[in-house]
């Protein structure tokens, strides 16, 4: 399965641009928000910025979204555009997956809050109607006029990786010529109550993906990642997307890069400590994007643009303690393959191989 083309809304810009500027920069301190609980307290968030999704001309038709379905549409329409693929009029040739671990929970508790203070005969339809987690892929199909079969799949350990699962099933089976999958999430009150509650937040605003450590330290991030996907070797090719098996360990010894896709968000990371040899670069980018149950995208997209560019970045945070050979300084490289691990929060390894 071929990436044919990448959009991305992260907390650093959107496009493909923003991608490899932020890739390039580094870490930069998050933004700090207050506690509800305790004025005097802050903690930091890695949110997307309002005017990121101010895209009038795009999102006139869609004015009542909410920023799930308004990151979702635009992230999946720049990946149509990246593309370059001529559809012309056949729509039908292409399926929609968008992944997500929350869903738009913004609105599903805006609307909770609506019946508890104006009754079950009085909330706005509107608001419910944005509730449902399918809301965000009709909108994406409806804007950019695509009638092939559309998916959401909800999923807490690895949303996006059953979306590539089933990308690849639709693809070999012919239901369609290509798939825009990608995934979504959003951080509000309640997912930041939630986190500074069961989570360890990073004091400083870093992430530190090579500690391994049994409580690690996680800022909240949202965003998302979409990728057009084909068999067929399209012109603005990044690279083949396989998500593969942990005991398939022949392959995974190929790579030139791992990918830690260590951001705190799944607890316990020790078992990350014996799965990398100490002869193979090592990258680890979630301080750029934040933590979130779908980094594993926002980790593929900056994959493929190493691979298409040939270029390994410098992590953006770099402690050290097991003497991994982390990838200390950006420069360009031969890379043929790259493989993203995930230990996930139900303790499975989750890998996606990607192949020059």
């Amino acid at each position: 399965m071929n990436i044919a083309g990448i959009g991305i809304i992260s907390t650093r810009g959107r496009g493909i641009e923003s991608l490899d500027i932020a890739l390039r920069e580094g870490w930069t301190s998050p933004k700090l928000i207050k506690s509800d609980n305790d004025q005097n307290i802050f903690y930091p968030i890695y949110s997307v910025e309002k005017e990121t999704i101010n895209d009038i001309n795009l999102l006139k038709k869609i004015r009542r979204a909410d920023r799930f379905s308004k990151m979702a549409v635009m992230a999946a329409r720049d990946a149509v555009v990246d593309s370059g693929i001529q559809i012309n009029d056949k729509k039908a040739d292409i399926g929609i997956i968008l992944s997500t671990a929350f869903g738009p929970h913004v609105t599903t508790f805006r609307f909770l809050d609506d019946i508890i203070d104006y009754g079950d005969g009085s909330v706005s339809p509107t608001t419910f109607s944005h509730s449902v987690h399918n809301a965000a892929a009709s909108y994406i199909s409806s804007l950019l006029n695509i009638r092939g079969p559309t998916v959401t799949i909800t999923q807490f350990a690895s949303p996006f990786h059953q979306s590539l699962i089933l990308a690849k099933a639709w693809l070999t089976e012919k239901r369609c010529k290509y798939v825009l999958l990608g995934c979504v999430d959003v951080c509000g009150n309640v997912m930041e109550y939630i986190c500074n509650q069961k989570l360890r937040i990073a004091n400083d605003g870093k992430i530190r993906p090579f500690n391994f450590s049994a409580l690690p330290s996680a800022v909240p991030g949202e965003g998302s990642v979409f990728l057009m996907t084909s068999l067929e070797n399209c012109q603005n090719k990044y690279c083949e997307i396989i998500p593969a098996s942990m005991t398939n360990c022949d392959t995974i010894k190929k790579s030139d890069i791992y990918i830690i896709e260590a951001d705190g968000m799944a607890g316990d990371e020790t078992s990350y400590q014996d799965a990398f040899p100490v002869d193979v670069s090592i990258g680890g980018y979630a301080p750029i994007f934040g933590s979130m149950k779908i980094i594993s995208a926002f980790h593929c997209a900056a994959g493929a643009l190493m691979i298409k560019k040939q270029i390994k970045y410098a992590c953006p945070v770099q402690e050290n303690p097991y003497d991994l050979n982390v990838i200390t300084k950006t420069e360009s490289s031969k890379i043929e393959q790259i493989c993203c691990i995930r230990k996930n929060c139900a303790d499975k390894t989750d890998i996606i191989r990607l192949i020059r």
